[in-house]
């Protein structure tokens, strides 16, 4: 008698060195960014000056899954004898982008156009309208631009776009960002009356245009959310991990600055802000400021928005209408963090 055994331990695994990824999103445009494989189960993402180091890479039989630090976002692929193919998904919005990896390339955009390109260097006011939805809503761009390669951010009144990094190849402009919880693209002309798009994913694309302005500055933060009439106080009564109710009132926080960070695990803004805080309590422990951190998750189950919370916490060292019922005080809330 001969047994013989289907399953086997994986022999494939991602070969060290630079990787050009690129998720399609829509209008048959690519977004692509630079990964760099140092070991079997770890490599770095490049956002311009951002590496993001990722630790969780496993694999299995002849494929890869490949998870982002801190967010749910995760690209589960075939390897390739030139890379990989596969999809990056983020399981709680049910969404799901085709992914491709091409080894050894780490060139994020190529350039097409040998004339000498557009100088994007600058402050840029920018107006954000039409496209998936009719949502209106203004940004600052700050870009730096040596030869070709581009790379600064785009603020608004609910966040930043993080690190975005690109080229202006002739007078066209290419930028992307990819972290695990955003994959963005901007494209566009170096032209103040060229239409421009922003692609997030392959869900959602947004028209924006933009004029330079170096004196340019958003809306004051002080003036977005403030206490409705009718209410004198902000006030919540929430469940932390242990299912204890946490209130303003508790008098763990009573003659005391606190602080109260509307947040989410799935928000890069908000961990940027979380890392602040934290070294901000640990350089100040003498100081009478509490922080509370109000989480807004999107996941399926409440076992799984804690545990988000719980790794996001610990890296420390979305749904706004649901933010709005919960704190029904405020005129509106606005963003994350």
């Amino acid at each position: 008698l001969l047994l013989l055994s289907c399953s086997k331990e994986s022999s494939s695994t991602l070969d060290q060195g630079y990787y050009r990824v690129v998720l399609d999103v829509q209008d048959n445009e690519q977004l692509p960014f630079v990964m760099n494989v140092t070991s079997k189960n770890t490599l770095e993402v490049y956002n311009a000056e951002e590496v993001i180091q990722v630790d969780e890479v496993r694999y299995s039989n002849d494929s890869v899954y490949i998870q982002t630090p801190v967010f749910e976002g995760y690209i589960a692929a075939k390897i390739t004898a030139n890379g990989f193919e596969g999809s990056f998904i983020k399981e709680s919005l049910d969404r799901i982008v085709p992914v491709k990896a091409e080894k050894n390339n780490e060139v994020r955009f190529a350039i097409a156009n040998e004339n000498k390109p557009v100088d994007m260097s600058g402050v840029w006011e920018m107006n954000f309208s039409g496209g998936s939805d009719d949502d209106v809503y203004v940004g600052k761009g700050i870009f730096e631009q040596s030869g070709n390669n581009l790379s600064g951010t785009m603020r608004t009144t609910t966040g930043d776009y993080r690190y975005l990094e690109g080229v202006v190849d002739g007078d066209v402009f290419k930028l992307s960002v990819f972290d695990g919880a955003h994959a963005f693209l901007f494209t566009g002309k170096v032209n103040d009356s060229t239409f421009n798009i922003f692609y997030s994913g392959n869900h959602w694309k947004k028209n924006f245009t933009a004029k330079r302005n170096a004196t340019y500055e958003l809306p004051s933060a002080n003036t977005l959310t403030f206490l409705k009439e009718g209410y004198d106080k902000f006030a919540f009564s929430f469940p932390d991990e242990n299912g204890n109710l946490i209130s303003l009132e508790d008098d763990r926080f009573k003659d005391k600055v606190t602080v109260v960070q509307i947040m989410g695990s799935w928000c890069p803004n908000c961990l940027d802000e979380s890392k602040y805080y934290t070294k901000y309590r640990s350089e100040n422990s003498d100081k009478d400021v509490e922080f509370i951190a109000l989480a807004f998750e999107v996941a399926k189950t409440p076992q799984k928005a804690f545990q988000r919370i719980i790794v996001l916490a610990q890296y420390s060292g979305s749904n706004k209408k649901l933010a709005q019922e919960k704190l029904p005080m405020l005129n509106h809330v606005l963003s994350y963090p």
